[in-house]
């Protein structure tokens, strides 16, 4: 069984974004990027399934500028096998990346797809469900639990509103990865070295034929406001009457 990871290159987690003067978007310039962590998580659980023997390989892919092989490294240094990336130097919306990712599978023919519910920049959590549209498999969102039975199926263990729900799908079909499906592994240096020297496939993202010009524009981006501090009160009436009269929530 072949299975396919999408990994995206973000800023990295630990690091506060800032905004570029003009509002026109994150400042990129000088700042520390990595591998979204929800794209680890499904690296972390395709290399899982192939230690257990219910895959044979693992392919991690990127869709980014030159600067993202070291994001597909990464995942080459936790187990994945090859990588692939489709190189461009746009910030591609969730519909594109699912259109490019569609073209890569055709050829790919992975029997499994797993990657990440959603990236940190976007935040859209939208990119599996329109792959497996387009593609018209099965999907099973949010996984906490990734089993592969030997009939050609998967099990998905889903976290829901109310509790867990247990999804049985025919493969091939695409599941994304939740935050608690694992803990992801760190990189030991000789499989970063060992990294270095497994494939790594560059093509142009243009060469596919796809459009992916965005289709959404980005009137401003601002930070955040400010959290004001917050006030001490001497008895419970106080509090009610701040809440009725001040916040006006009553």
């Amino acid at each position: 069984m072949k299975v396919l990871v999408p990994v995206k290159r973000v800023i990295d987690s630990n690091i506060k974004a800032r905004v570029k003067s003009d509002q026109t978007g994150v400042d990129l310039a000088n700042v520390k990027m990595s591998i979204n962590p929800f794209c680890e998580i499904a690296v972390e659980e395709a290399v899982r399934l192939k230690e257990k023997g219910a895959a044979s390989e693992v392919v991690a892919i990127s869709i980014g500028p030159s600067q993202a092989q070291e994001t597909i490294r990464n995942a080459l240094a936790m187990g994945a096998d090859r990588g692939v990336l489709l190189q461009t130097d746009a910030d591609p919306e969730p519909l594109a990346v699912a259109k490019l990712l569609k073209k890569v599978i055709e050829d790919e023919k992975p029997d499994l797809v797993l990657m990440g519910k959603q990236a940190i920049d976007g935040d859209n959590n939208a990119t599996g469900q329109m792959l497996a549209a387009l593609l018209g498999w099965p999907q099973a969102t949010f996984a906490s639990k990734v089993e592969i039975e030997g009939n050609g199926k998967a099990k998905v263990t889903r976290e829901v509103d109310g509790g867990l729900q247990t999804l049985e799908l025919d493969l091939p079909a695409v599941v994304t990865a939740d935050l608690r499906l694992n803990e992801p592994r760190y990189a030991s240096l000789p499989n970063i070295m060992k990294a270095k020297k497994k494939p790594l496939d560059v093509k142009e993202a243009a060469s596919l034929g796809v459009d992916i010009a965005p289709r959404l524009t980005v009137l401003k981006v601002t930070e955040p406001a400010k959290r004001q501090a917050g006030v001490k009160v001497e008895s419970a009436a106080e509090l009610v009457a701040k809440l009725k009269n001040e916040a006006g929530v009553l």
